[in-house]
């Protein structure tokens, strides 16, 4: 049976399609991707991530635990902020991508992709088990206790402040949440719950992301609706978010990210901190540092009018010495750019920006160009 997150019977209220993602019940759309999409480009966008998970880490050893079991380094973490990151297997091979949020001085809260919370919670167990000083470390898995919203778009600054009733209970030191910076996270009271808030986002344009307990987010989700009508927010499903990471070059986990596929090899070294003495996967990616990987991801272009790319099309050579080289992982037809886009995975001597390639489309070779990361990026 598919799990529903607290906002189910409001996206059937807004006339959300309803569709499998995950193991959860979720809305793809509800006015249309099309229509969604350009609204977070344009104005703003709010979306239900109630099925995210959320893993609380506290305890005087905390911090060295998670610089042990995460890519990048938690020590550069103050009060009030956060980083993106990785947890790696032995092999390199990504166990999730997610978020980490220092909200106090001796506690964490980790954002985890809503298929993978049994996943990584195993895998910190397993870690937490084999860690010298594990009686000073508490790892609680505090997923169903919460429910998460995503306010993303140009115009949310303007009224984010609104969505809450009090000033600020903790975290980044800062008045209001228009003030929080890249990466910051900090609580409010949005009554009679506290909120976190942090100014993160999945959608290359500027947004914030709001957890509150599970009973609220109703309340929350409806307040933010009301506030943000007047500035031409829309509420917006998966199929939007998904051209919109894609359009920024975001992985998913799944598609870019896999336990067979290690960071270096998805494009994500910058949050890889090789310079830490220990961490899980290290000698495996210090040596794929040095000595390069087998495949790289790219992404792609399509040269011209086409059906969109799609997961599991074959890459190819062009003719006439055409041979098959990868395999797509996530494509669209991008609405920003009017054109084919995706990302995959070829031999790094096939991932220059520039090469020209094929996409087996229904039988067909369609030309494609590598392109720089990433397809979009919002002006300051």
């Amino acid at each position: 049976m598919l799990k529903r997150t607290p906002l189910f019977e409001t996206h059937q209220k807004l006339g959300g399609r309803l569709i499998e993602f995950g193991g959860w019940e979720m809305p793809v759309q509800y006015s249309g991707i099309l229509e969604e999409h350009r609204a977070v480009r344009t104005a703003a966008g709010l979306f239900d991530i109630s099925h995210m998970g959320e893993l609380r880490l506290s305890g005087a050893a905390a911090l060295e635990f998670l610089n042990r079991v995460l890519t990048n380094d938690v020590q550069r973490l103050g009060v009030g902020q956060g980083q993106y990151t990785l947890m790696c297997r032995e092999t390199g091979g990504v166990v999730d991508d997610l978020y980490v949020f220092r909200t106090t001085e001796q506690e964490y809260l980790l954002i985890v992709n809503a298929s993978r919370i049994e996943a990584d919670m195993a895998w910190l167990e397993a870690q937490w088990v084999r860690f010298s000083r594990r009686g000073d470390v508490v790892v609680v898995n505090e997923s169903d206790q919460y429910g998460a919203v995503a306010i993303q778009g140009p115009r949310v600054a303007e009224f984010i402040d609104a969505c809450f009733d009090g000033g600020w209970g903790g975290g980044a030191a800062v008045t209001h949440a228009r003030d929080l910076q890249k990466n910051e996270i900090a609580s409010f009271r949005t009554a009679p719950a506290v909120a976190w808030v942090s100014r993160t986002g999945y959608t290359g344009e500027d947004g914030f992301e709001v957890v509150v307990p599970a009973k609220e987010v109703v309340v929350l989700w409806n307040r933010i609706l009301t506030v943000g009508q007047p500035f031409g927010l829309k509420p917006a499903g998966l199929g939007a978010r998904d051209t919109l990471r894609l359009e920024a070059c975001y992985p998913l986990y799944g598609h870019e990210l896999a336990e067979t596929i290690t960071p270096l090899e998805a494009g994500l070294g910058f949050f890889v901190a090789l310079d830490k003495p220990d961490f899980m996967g290290r000698p495996v990616l210090a040596a794929q540092k040095q000595h390069g990987f087998d495949k790289q991801c790219i992404a792609f272009k399509m040269a011209g009018k086409s059906a969109p790319p799609r997961p599991h099309y074959a890459i190819w050579t062009p003719a006439p010495s055409a041979r098959k080289i990868g395999e797509v992982v996530s494509g669209t037809q991008s609405p920003t750019l009017g054109v084919g886009i995706g990302m995959g995975y070829v031999p790094p001597a096939e991932a220059k920006p520039g090469t020209v390639i094929d996409i087996e489309i229904r039988g067909r070779m369609t030309p494609a160009t590598v392109v720089t990361k990433p397809f979009y990026r919002r002006k300051a």
